[in-house]
């Protein structure tokens, strides 16, 4: 995230090209809807349905509603300071109004959370390809359901086999809008799994085997209010789109139909983090598990049954493997950017760019492997660095107005943005500490 000026035709932070390369070849509309959405619609859309296990249906809406408006708010702040000032990045918007100390915070906060939510994204390919040993419990992967247990459909072969041959050459790809055919999959593949769960949930209600809903949250079966807050980090993880806000503007051929792609996006997103999380309480009801493909590990009584559970299971570990060169090329550019804050990648330097490409790649696939439990460090970012990254740094940026164009709603809004953050993470944080020690 350079805090220098740019030239004005530069096609995104990490990467510069020859201006006769250039003409002709901004990105589409199209292209950035795929791209800003993959880059939403990732790990945290498993965890949705238990957020309305805990909150019931209606206030899970309400809630999907106000973190989505919440989002279109801050990235509209971030787009009006990247027109009215210098930079084209995030980490320049934050070097102007806070300085060098701006923009290291920001690209600390997207470096600590793409890490974790890469590594997350590999732990669960893992568990779908070769299973995992949860409190003494064992769920076989497809590949060992399939072929039985071996060392090949072992966890450290199979994502090794998916690192090397499905994200090495996609992570090879040096313009982000490249990847939007792989991004337009990835979305068919979400829609796919929202359609097969309604078609599951309702053969189920068909059948009368449909679990009880419930429609607002239930303190009388154990749940807390503070309880409550420990789902707004879901779906601020489920909605974080903001370190690829610059680089998916600055491939369009009209950045001004930036804010239209992040609109469209953001309705895609709510109808599909709805569907998922409605369908999914539907389907099992109390029993829905912190990552829902865990409930799909069952044996089932029709070869129909079981093919559907696989489909769901491998298209959603599908999904995360195109997702990934996403949220990986932001990872990269702030990474570049943190070391060489004076030597800008140049799209003619291939040993620097596959040097850190793979560096990045090998790092993610050892603490996939070396890690097995993903849900508390998934909080930990969800009630710290996300929130910082999607609220509270644009909102800063507003009240610190560092080219005097905020607006006095805008200001309103920024505190309101603030005030939401840090109250609803300072009570999940208390929650998650408080259920540690109760049960230890």
């Amino acid at each position: 995230m350079t805090t220098e000026k740019q030239d004005c035709g530069s096609l995104a932070p990490l990467l510069r090209v020859e201006q006769d390369e250039r003409s002709g070849r901004g990105g589409s509309i199209s292209g950035a809807i795929f791209n800003i959405s993959t880059g939403m619609v990732g790990a945290g859309i498993m965890s949705i349905p238990a957020t309305f296990k805990v909150l019931g249906v209606i206030p899970s809406f309400f809630v999907i509603l106000l973190v989505g408006y919440f989002v279109e708010v801050t990235v509209d702040f971030l787009l009006k300071y990247t027109h009215s000032g210098e930079s084209d990045s995030y980490g320049g918007l934050m070097a102007e109004s806070f300085g060098k100390f701006g923009s290291v915070a920001l690209q600390i906060c997207v470096m600590i959370t793409n890490l974790g939510a890469l590594i997350i994204y590999l732990i669960i390919i893992g568990d779908v390809l070769s299973g995992n040993n949860s409190d003494g419990s064992v769920h076989l992967g497809t590949l060992q359901e399939w072929f039985g247990i071996h060392w090949w459909t072992s966890r450290a072969f199979s994502v090794l086999v998916v690192v090397v041959f499905v994200m090495l050459p996609l992570l090879s790809l040096k313009r982000i809008d490249s990847l939007r055919h792989a991004s337009a999959i990835s979305i068919l593949l979400a829609v796919l799994f929202v359609v097969i769960c309604s078609m599951m949930a309702i053969h189920a209600m068909w059948e009368g085997k449909t679990q009880k809903l419930r429609l607002v949250p239930d303190f009388s079966h154990g749940v807390s209010f503070s309880e409550l807050f420990t789902t707004i980090p879901v779906f601020a993880t489920a909605f974080g789109c903001h370190v690829n806000v610059h680089p998916i503007r600055a491939e369009l051929g009209r950045p001004s139909d930036m804010t239209s792609a992040v609109r469209i996006s953001l309705i895609l997103c709510v109808v599909i983090y709805f569907a998922v999380g409605f369908f999914g309480y539907l389907l099992f009801g109390d029993s829905i598990m912190a990552d829902m493909l865990v409930n799909f590990d069952q044996a089932s009584d029709s070869l129909i049954g079981t093919a559907l559970n696989d489909i769901v299971r491998l298209s959603y570990a599908i999904h995360l493997m195109l997702v990934f060169p996403v949220m990986n090329y932001s990872l990269r550019v702030n990474v570049d950017e943190l070391f060489f804050p004076k030597r800008p990648l140049l799209a003619t330097e291939t040993l620097r760019f596959f040097s850190l490409t793979c560096i990045l790649l090998a790092f993610i696939y050892g603490g996939a492997v070396a890690f097995p439990n993903i849900w508390y460090f998934f909080q930990f970012m969800g009630t710290t660095t996300v929130m910082c990254i999607m609220f509270i740094f644009p909102s800063s940026i507003v009240l610190r107005d560092a080219h005097n164009i905020s607006t006095t709603r805008e200001k309103i809004l920024a505190v309101l943005v603030i005030i939401f953050a840090i109250g609803t993470s300072s009570v999940a944080i208390y929650s998650n500490i408080a259920a540690y020690i109760a049960n230890k």
